[in-house]
């Protein structure tokens, strides 16, 4: 079985660097050969494209525009009476990805309205994400560009975030139809809203375009303490054949080259 491959979050490790830039020489100088981020809209593409080169690291995941930040927007995919704002957001994704030769991008679900109940609103919710997912996945395919969607646990880090369960994900892409939406299965969520990690990633593995991982509950490196038995894990997904990336979607309990012990182990056993 090939060893499995890990890629760095720059939106989480070497956040001591404050340009995504200075971030990508700082993943290739550690080893990654690859990275993913949640937004890098503030940074110059062409700059970023010529690091890219440079390190020849490959950009394999980057998530669509938040939409309006300040009044609390977490994506647009499935909050109605946004979807021309989704559109847009998805057309500077897409800029951002064909430059940058990035093959996926993680289609945000977004929050329930403020003062809206989730029961009431979660079938409009969920046609619109329907309906977005389906035109996204019309301009993804014609660039050879996966979509994918994460259900974010919404006991601890957003409440309000539509998309919470890996069901709930699966249900959505089946009305979908298209097989360049994925899953984006983060092992943190997973776990803390329905455990069951084993039996839930056979049941989906079909539908994994994407897998990103942290300890819970304190979302610091795998080999932290905590719930989820990586080692286990690891060598589950070994035995299923995954080849994609993990994304370290983590908190490094100190610097993020000092927390790099657990993948350098894992790198040495799997020769």
């Amino acid at each position: 079985m090939p060893p499995l491959k890990f890629c760095a979050n720059l939106s989480w490790l070497f956040t001591d660097l404050p340009e995504f830039t200075q971030r990508i020489y700082a993943a290739a100088s550690a080893g990654f050969q690859a990275v993913e981020a949640a937004w890098l809209y503030d940074s110059d593409l062409q700059e970023l494209q010529r690091v890219k080169n440079a390190t020849g690291v490959d950009v394999v995941l980057i998530n669509t525009p938040l939409g309006d930040a300040k009044a609390g927007d977490l994506g647009l995919g499935a909050v109605p009476g946004r979807e021309e704002d989704f559109r847009k957001g998805l057309d500077l994704a897409m800029q951002y990805a064909k430059a940058l030769d990035c093959r996926s991008i993680h289609l945000m679900a977004g929050r329930v309205p403020v003062g809206a109940d989730r029961a009431t609103i979660a079938v409009e919710m969920e046609d619109t994400f329907v309906q977005n997912l389906k035109h996204a996945a019309d301009v993804l395919s014609n660039e050879g560009i996966t979509g994918l969607i994460e259900p974010i646990n919404t006991r601890i880090t957003d409440p309000r975030y539509f998309l919470d369960s890996p069901h709930q994900a699966a249900a959505i892409l089946q009305k979908v139809g298209h097989p360049n939406i994925k899953l984006q299965m983060d092992v943190f969520h997973w776990q803390i809203m329905d455990s069951n990690l084993t039996q839930n990633i056979h049941k989906y593995f079909p539908l994994i375009g994407h897998i990103q991982m942290a300890q819970v509950p304190s979302r610091n490196e795998p080999d932290s303490a905590g719930e989820i038995n990586f080692p286990y894990l690891f060598s589950l997904l070994e035995e299923m054949g995954y080849q994609g990336y993990i994304g370290c979607e983590y908190k490094p309990l100190g610097s993020t080259n000092e927390g790099l012990g657990w993948v350098k182990d894992y790198l040495k056993r799997n020769k």
